[in-house]
């Protein structure tokens, strides 16, 4: 049974589907039927796309051979190592899902299948724990998740675009089962204290002994009139100086949260309950240390259970801690390298489960802790950024501010606003940045044309490149469409997930991303609200869209105006709607909408009903 519906302006195809799953539900199609001439941030978005993915071409045919591997010296190491290999693609899977060329998703797969085989080939001589393969079970054998996230980067938003491909599905829970003790090679997590017992972790479980400079850079290396390390270092031996004092990794540490994505992942593809509830236990342990912790979060938490436990008592111990101020072996300058804000990906992921506020406040209140020891040097105000023995210090006068652009992105609170110092995007969408989308659509552009010179004009060869040279050459440059498109975080590196109010699919190429010549521009968000232009700047072809509440569904339309008809509104109460676009069609829509109501699934929106 079909019928149409006029009402404001609208043209309403509301399809009722009667079937005996009942998974399937009614749906509804909104016709756009009157012009709007493409505005420039439109026809800038479509030449991004296709710039983007004809650059990455020319990145991935430069720098991986036929078979997927890295044209590179493989090595083992926290300057260059496996997990730069999958870097290289770095906001590839970002770029076909918002509507990238289907090359793209092809490229970014047989590049991760490559770098797979390649490291796990690729063995140490001296490292202990990977001279049988720096991979094992198509994993880091052991390191920490600074660096593991980093190579799960593409991974781990393959399904996005690619959610039923059986390999990606099998890696998917055999990844989270290294964290949930269903491999006994990989005692990586300790239930009875609630803690991964190593910042070392993976494949092969924790490394549950005091590291080494060797640990971290890897088996001896030539440098000189060969390499350019991008850390600086000149030498193998300022290799193994940089990580001397990176020793206390056993116990748990904050960047270990990061390691919830991968059970994230395995929770949407099925809904599997032993997913959510290992991460709620160990985000919710994290969540009570840091209240027994003054609302400060501990940087080792000992195999006993006690904040410090391994780091003589003290909470702000351990690497990467808060006390982790180091030489740099070059300069003999003083680096601070306190990782512990890694931590909150691991409380967006339980907030994206359960739109819970304590998962967030404990980290407005460190903020708002840490701030609140400002001191004035010289008639001017000096914020801490970290804490040992001394007390707090590493004083600069720019306020402590870690995460609290992502707070107030979860909670669309003012109070939460206010940590936020004066920011572009956020500008435009409070109505005061007009200028925003298409310069930042240029910025982008350029950054996508130098890269691709940069890739041209690169004189090294495969033996005198490490992982991470290539990488700085990356031409993905999709920021801008990110923000504008889908309204979301810049995803990657260590969120692993995408976190975005809207997401858009095409239903007549069963793929995720707009259809060919589809732009949005979301131009206002709210707690509660998101206004987006859709437009068709093909004025030849209609396009169909299929638009979703939320990156994964977990967000519901309640009913959505027409610009110029705020009297008049549409109910939707529905997780997805289709619209229609007649060629060269377009309108702007307000959608009334309920925040993270549903739980979140892989599953593209028609597989889902």
């Amino acid at each position: 049974m079909r019928c149409l519906i006029c009402k404001a302006g609208w043209m309403v195809v509301l399809g009722i589907m009667l079937s005996i799953n009942p998974r399937l539900q009614a749906e509804q199609t909104i016709e756009i039927s009157e012009p709007l001439s493409p505005p420039g941030w439109a026809l800038l978005q479509q030449q991004l796309l296709h710039a983007n993915s004809e650059a990455c071409r020319i990145f991935f045919d430069r720098y991986f051979d036929e078979r997927g591997y890295l044209l590179c010296v493989e090595r083992w190491g926290g300057d260059d190592g496996p997990d730069d290999a999958p870097e290289n693609m770095l906001h590839w899977p970002f770029l076909h899902a918002l509507g990238g060329a289907e090359n793209v998703l092809t490229m970014y797969k047989h590049g991760w299948e490559g770098h797979l085989r390649q490291f796990t080939e690729a063995k140490t001589v001296d490292v202990p724990f990977a001279r049988d393969g720096m991979y094992y079970k198509e994993f880091p054998v052991m390191f920490d998740w600074l660096h593991n996230s980093e190579g799960l980067t593409v991974f781990n938003n393959q399904g996005l675009s690619d959610p039923d491909n059986l390999k990606f599905r099998h890696r998917v829970r055999r990844y989270a089962g290294f964290y949930l003790n269903e491999d006994p090679g990989a005692p990586n997590y300790d239930p009875e204290h609630k803690i991964i017992r190593s910042m070392f972790n993976g494949s092969r479980g924790p490394l549950l002994r005091k590291a080494t400079g060797l640990d971290w850079a890897g088996d001896p290396i030539e440098v000189g009139n060969r390499f350019g390390l991008r850390h600086g270092e000149e030498s193998y031996e300022q290799m193994i100086a940089h990580f001397r004092d990176y020793n206390d990794i056993v116990g748990d540490h904050p960047s270990n949260l990061v390691s919830t994505s991968l059970a994230l992942n395995g929770y949407m593809l099925d809904h599997e309950a032993k997913y959510k509830d290992w991460i709620l236990e160990y985000v919710n342990a994290w969540r009570e240390r840091m209240i027994a912790n003054g609302n400060i979060i501990p940087s080792n938490i000992g195999l006993d259970g006690t904040i410090g436990g391994n780091a003589d008592g003290k909470w702000y111990g351990g690497v990467y801690g808060w006390g982790f101020s180091v030489v740099i072996p070059q300069t003999g300058g003083l680096a601070h390298r306190n990782t512990t804000h890694l931590g909150f990906p691991g409380f967006m992921n339980a907030y994206l489960l359960t739109g819970d506020d304590r998962y967030l406040d404990p980290w407005r209140k460190q903020i708002d802790l840490i701030n609140a020891q400002v001191k004035q040097v010289n008639g001017t105000l000096m914020y801490p950024h970290n804490y040992g023995d001394q007390g707090w210090y590493n004083f600069s006068p720019q306020k402590y501010s870690s995460n609290a652009f992502e707070i107030y992105y979860f909670s669309m609170q003012d109070r939460d606003r206010k940590r936020i110092g004066s920011n572009g995007w956020l500008s435009f969408l409070e109505g005061n940045n007009p200028d925003y989308p298409e310069q930042s659509l240029r910025q982008d552009l350029e950054h996508v044309r130098s890269q691709v010179e940069n890739v041209r004009n690169d004189p090294t060869t495969p033996d005198t490149r490490l992982t991470d040279d290539s990488m700085r050459f990356n031409p993905a440059s999709v920021r801008s469409l990110v923000e504008q498109m889908v309204g979301g975080l810049i995803g990657g590196k260590n969120r692993l997930v995408l976190h975005c109010r809207l997401r858009y699919f095409d239903p007549e190429n069963n793929r995720a991303g707009l259809p060919q010549g589809v732009s949005a521009l979301i131009d206002r968000m709210t707690g509660d609200r998101v206004s987006v232009t859709l437009v068709n700047t093909d004025p030849i072809n209609t396009r169909s869209v299929v638009v979703q509440a939320g990156g994964y569904g977990e967000h519901h339309f309640v009913s959505v105006q027409s610009d110029g008809q705020p009297e008049e509104t549409l109910s939707l109460n529905a997780q997805d709607f289709t619209v229609r676009l007649a060629p060269g069609a377009g309108r702007r829509m307000t959608l009334k909408m309920k925040r993270f109501v549903h739980q979140p699934r892989l599953a593209f929106p028609w597989n889902a009903r």
